[in-house]
């Protein structure tokens, strides 16, 4: 019986279904590449797994960000709370870095 990806405990290892990836990100506009990478990098820094797929030989202008199915949720929200928090915070979060 599988429990939902909600239910399931974070410590939990992913099951097989929950590892099919899935895409967060699709695009075909001029800057999918950099959005694309911009995703990835938040979803690096948070521990989540992706994969940057184009969609054909260079220069492609489609993109997509896959990550694990079992991840999507938790990938939906943190670029849903990095949108929502602006560039403003991008900029901070850069200075906060640069401290010694």
């Amino acid at each position: 019986m599988a429990q939902d990806a909600d239910e399931r405990d974070q410590d939990q290892p992913l099951s097989s279904h929950a590892l099919d990836i899935v895409a967060l990100y699709d695009s075909s506009t001029v800057d999918a590449e950099m959005e694309a990478d911009v995703i990835r990098g938040l979803l690096d820094t948070n521990g989540i797994p992706s994969v940057l797929r184009r969609a054909g030989p260079y220069p492609s202008l489609g993109f997509q960000v896959l990550v694990p199915r079992g991840k999507l949720r938790e990938a939906q929200q943190l670029v849903e709370e990095a949108q929502a928090a602006g560039p403003e915070a991008a900029a901070e979060a850069e200075a906060a870095s640069e401290e010694p």
